[in-house]
């Protein structure tokens, strides 16, 4: 008498296995809205943000229309939330909003890549 092999649940195994296309779709960068709490100063900025004229202006502008233009960030090398690329002056701003979460362009950057984005972005 022949036995029944017992029937197998293959779903967990499916889990584990991508296709090319969800990989390469895993690589794009996206939008999302993350927590300010999460997004810490790019290392070494050179740059420091300015309570002027122009930062009361921005922060007027942020509490008038929130935030246009999304911010960019990194993931934190350590798994320690996000490291700032581009917008530490539109964080200031949400900060003195009171806000909590903006909307962030997550790229994957090396730190040469960081750097060169992040000086181009700084304003004149």
């Amino acid at each position: 008498m022949k036995k029944k092999l017992p029937s197998l649940d293959t779903n967990p195994l499916d889990s584990l296995f991508s296709t090319e296309e969800e990989r390469q779709d895993n690589k794009l960068e996206k939008i999302m809205k993350i927590p300010l709490e999460e997004i810490h100063d790019f290392k070494d900025h050179p740059f420091r943000v300015r309570m002027d004229e122009d930062m009361e202006k921005l922060i007027e502008s942020v509490h008038e229309n929130g935030v246009l233009i999304p911010v960019m960030v990194r993931p934190d090398k350590d798994g320690n939330g996000y490291e700032m690329i581009a917008g530490h002056r539109r964080k200031f701003a949400m900060n003195a909003n009171g806000m909590t979460e903006v909307d962030a362009i997550v790229r994957d950057l090396d730190d040469d890549q960081a750097t060169i984005i992040m000086v181009d972005s700084v304003r004149p």
